[in-house]
């Protein structure tokens, strides 16, 4: 018989097939996220879980999994929504999609790091609604970033992907990181290393958040972190959202604090706080930094490796565990 696969969400057309093909697979033709009682009944009865960010597979839901699920192949790269040890202490191994889609989140990190300064969605606005009178020497002045200095927290792969291309866009380099990236690699962005957060930010004029979502970074840019943002600074997000304090943002954005922000993700998705619609300086996307039909169909590609590998019994490529987070 065929290992049964329950997929929590709709998958590109071309992975869902391969997926029919390989094993029994389950699909979620109506793409609505699973409710709690969904996801409970799917770990009962699924051989293999592949669920995504959407899906909270906390303690309580994988103490009630079946003796029969003993792995959870996660779509996506983050395992935020994963209780990885009570997982571990089921015995069920997780996985996740690491890696191929550093690129395109670092392209619409990039995108924002341009759009914010430059006023881009402002500008679209102006035009959209009639009210533009045509070109003035002051009109719709925003900033330039070439020779402004970027601070990354996060310098991972996407952090690193976001590093070159700002530099090639004449940005100097600023990191945080829990440690210092390889010496080579220091060198090639020319990045200057932080240790201390609180020393680095107001020292940068753009800020770009690509750290994953963990105990020790939830809130790491709280109202006093980000009170040390200089007034012409802008923040943008396309980590996760809770490593900001939204409320504390908004108040710094209301007050003009700090200059803008772009974010990608928020701290109660997909709830995003209506006083970020009122503010002009804001440019908001739909958590859409992975989404490229190539990210989507290598991240396919890599939950059917994983499945594959675990069930010839071999430990799968992209496992997570616990000392990973």
């Amino acid at each position: 018989m065929k290992t049964k696969i329950i997929l929590t969400r709709r998958l590109p057309d071309s992975v869902e097939t391969r997926m029919r093909e390989l094993f029994d697979a389950v699909l979620n033709e109506f793409d609505q996220p699973f409710t709690q009682a969904q996801l409970i009944d799917s770990v009962k009865t699924a051989d293999v879980l592949v669920p995504t960010v959407t899906d909270n597979l906390n303690s309580t839901i994988i103490e009630q999994a079946g003796p029969q699920l003993r792995l959870i192949a996660s779509f996506g790269t983050g395992v935020d929504h994963i209780d990885v040890n009570a997982a571990r202490e089921k015995g069920i191994t997780v996985t996740n999609t690491p890696g191929v889609l550093s690129e395109d989140t670092a392209d619409v990190a990039m995108a924002l790091i341009l759009a914010v300064p430059r006023r881009i969605v402002q500008g679209d606005t102006k035009i959209r609604s009639g009210q533009w009178d045509g070109w003035s020497p002051t009109g719709m002045l925003g900033h330039r970033i070439n020779g402004k200095r970027l601070g990354i927290i996060g310098m991972g792969s996407i952090g690193q992907a976001i590093a070159r291309r700002a530099k090639a866009f004449g940005m100097s380099i600023h990191y945080h990181n829990r440690k210092a990236v390889h010496p080579s690699t220091e060198a090639e962005l020319e990045a200057t290393y932080w240790e201390n957060v609180e020393q680095m930010l107001p020292r940068v004029d753009i800020i770009s958040v690509n750290c994953p979502s963990t105990t020790a970074t939830h809130h790491l840019l709280n109202a006093h972190r980000l009170s040390l943002l200089s007034s012409h600074s802008y923040l943008v997000n396309t980590g996760r959202g809770d490593v900001i304090d939204e409320l504390a943002l908004i108040e710094l954005l209301k007050q003009k604090k700090i200059a803008g922000a772009g974010l990608d993700v928020y701290e109660n998705e997909p709830i995003v706080k209506s006083e970020l619609f009122d503010l002009p300086n804001v440019v908001l996307l739909p958590h859409i930094g992975s989404a490229t039909i190539e990210g989507r169909h290598a991240m396919g590609d890599k939950v059917i490796i994983n499945i594959q590998t675990f069930l010839d019994g071999h430990t799968p490529p992209d496992r997570v565990v616990p000392a990973m987070l």
